[in-house]
């Protein structure tokens, strides 16, 4: 369950390149996100993927 804390967004600067832009607008416009949005979910399941790796190998 996520806490308080856990639901407040820290907002930070981010620099990308034009066409990073472009491919990742391009691809939150067809997962119907906004392209924040989509930056956050693939952060999320990289972070989440990341996790569930160091605890396979921790067995």
């Amino acid at each position: 369950m996520e806490s308080k804390k856990d639901k407040a967004k820290k907002q930070i600067p981010l620099r990308l390149s034009a066409s990073l832009y472009s491919e990742l607008a391009a691809w939150a416009e067809e997962e119907f996100r906004s392209v924040n949005g989509q930056i956050e979910y693939l952060l999320t399941e990289c972070v989440r993927r990341r996790k569930k790796s160091w605890k396979d190998n921790e067995s």
